[in-house]
């Protein structure tokens, strides 16, 4: 398996894995067009098994952080074809997309999903680091924090970025 950059010549099999990938809905894969078209996209990456893309991450740049002047962006979404699930490729996608994160100089990464899954790559409770979510839930709403001290003093609510609230239609 090779995880490489997205491209934009991938768009087509991107939006692809992601339809296929959350059982027929569009809705995550039209955010990651649109966050893609925005320019929103800190870090997105493909994973590709034989000349074919089968998993795409989007880490995308959130609108406030609560005024805490941390660079953070939210993962989301991470979209495996169904074929190629459970064989890995989710979570090495993840992994490499939070490497990339730190090396661009991003203090945090959020996520809201199944703190079952997400925990085992650092992700943590973002209310225990004084992290809000406009959605109003606590437990799924996590934050890895990607450097010692990058979320001292944080005390604030996450807004995401519009195009997560621009999926109908």
């Amino acid at each position: 398996m090779e995880i490489r950059p997205f491209a934009e010549s991938d768009a087509d099999a991107v939006f692809e894995v992601h339809r296929r990938a959350f059982g027929g809905r569009t809705e995550e894969a039209r955010v990651v067009r649109q966050l893609h078209d925005a320019g929103e996209d800190v870090v997105s990456l493909v994973a590709v098994v034989d000349d074919r893309i089968v998993g795409h991450v989007l880490f995308a740049a959130t609108v406030d952080d609560g005024g805490a002047h941390v660079e953070l962006v939210g993962l989301a979404p991470v979209g495996v074809r169904p074929e190629n699930q459970d064989a890995g490729v989710g979570s090495a996608l993840i992994r490499h997309g939070l490497e990339r994160c730190r090396e661009a100089g991003v203090d945090a990464v959020v996520v809201l999903g199944a703190p079952g899954y997400y925990s085992r790559f650092g992700f943590e409770r973002a209310s225990e680091y004084g992290l809000g979510n406009e959605y109003g839930v606590d437990d799924e709403f996590m934050v890895d924090p990607l450097h010692e001290g990058a979320l001292d003093g944080v005390d604030g609510v996450v807004t995401y970025r519009p195009e997560f609230r621009q999926t109908e239609g």
